[in-house]
């Protein structure tokens, strides 16, 4: 009872004091706005999305795509992101990771949030549809409606998995990338959506052991509250595992050379290390110190898929 009274408290605070104190302690309004968004996950998303844009072509992609293309993907991210804050409001009232965050503490409205939801998606799927092509507004619009309503609203309540399947649409930045050059789904674009697609579980489970008993106590089916955290090890082991496998592909279908290979490598090396770690041992610092690793893991992976891309070098060499 206590967490879901926070931002009746933070109104009253607010109107005992003329909201002078509040005014000096709270964010500038942009960055409460700015906020709603989870910049750092966007900033994740978008550079996907820049690498499928950039693989699209044998050189350099056409400027248009590339601006306006990952703009809109941007965008539209950042559009699910704010629904999201808006649609978990009395979830993050009970989590100590959340309850923070700019709805839970008053700092700014539901109608706020809302209004500013419908600017970014509005902008997205004009910039996309007028300025790039229509199948990428299709698809970046399904993406959105996957991660904010379906993930969001339904899986994310209904079952362990949810994180398993809901993947889909965080996975889909770089085709949506690639396909603002190509105005086509390409193989290539899906094997990187499948590399994202097998990382997110273990990324987010690592995440979900850390803070188990706060999606425990808002009644989120988390694999960790439903399977126990030995559980939830094992499975991001063999995830983990797998993602091992998947991500040897590019190299495999010749999508990628050995400089990619090498990267991949010892990115792999160093996730099997962690979830290995995380399997045997019960460190209590070690769920975040892999979610952490994770997210430079995909980063690097990437950028070692871009570089490997204009080093032809390589390539070649790959080819022999």
């Amino acid at each position: 009872m206590a967490t879901t009274s926070e931002p009746s408290k933070t109104r009253d605070f607010v109107a005992a004091d003329g909201g002078a104190a509040f005014a000096r302690r709270a964010p500038a309004v942009w960055r409460r706005y700015l906020a709603l968004t989870k910049p750092k996950v966007v900033a994740l998303i978008t550079f996907t999305a820049i690498v499928g844009t950039l693989l699209a072509s044998a050189g350099l992609p056409p400027l248009g795509a590339l601006l306006w293309g990952n703009l809109g993907i941007a965008l539209a991210a950042a559009c699910a992101a704010t629904l999201n804050h808006v649609l978990d409001r009395r979830i993050d009232e009970q989590m100590s990771r959340t309850r923070a965050r700019p709805l839970p503490t008053g700092q700014l409205s539901e109608r706020q949030a809302l209004l500013f939801a419908a600017l970014l998606g509005v902008s997205a799927m004009a910039i996309l549809a007028f300025l790039v092509n229509l199948l990428t507004a299709t698809l970046t619009f399904l993406s959105l409606i996957g991660y904010a309503v379906i993930y969001t609203v339904w899986l994310k309540r209904a079952t362990s998995q949810n994180i398993v399947i809901g993947g889909a649409a965080g996975a889909a930045p770089p085709v949506l990338g690639w396909a603002a050059v190509t105005n086509s789904i390409d193989p290539n674009a899906l094997l990187l959506f499948l590399i994202i697609f097998v990382w997110t579980p273990p990324h987010f489970w690592a995440l979900a052991i850390a803070r188990r008993d706060d999606y425990a106590r808002a009644g989120i089916p988390m694999l960790p509250v439903t399977h126990g955290v030995a559980y939830t090890r094992l499975q991001v082991l063999l995830y983990t595992v797998l993602l091992t496998v998947v991500t040897l592909m590019p190299y495999l279908t010749r999508m990628s050379g050995l400089l990619y290979l090498a990267a991949a490598l010892v990115l792999n090396a160093g996730f099997l290390y962690y979830a290995l770690a995380l399997k045997i041992t019960a460190r209590a610092e070690l769920p975040m110190r892999v979610f952490r690793f994770s997210v430079n893991y995909l980063m690097w992976l990437f950028a070692a898929l871009l570089i490997d891309h204009y080093l032809p070098v390589f390539r070649g060499a790959a080819s022999l």
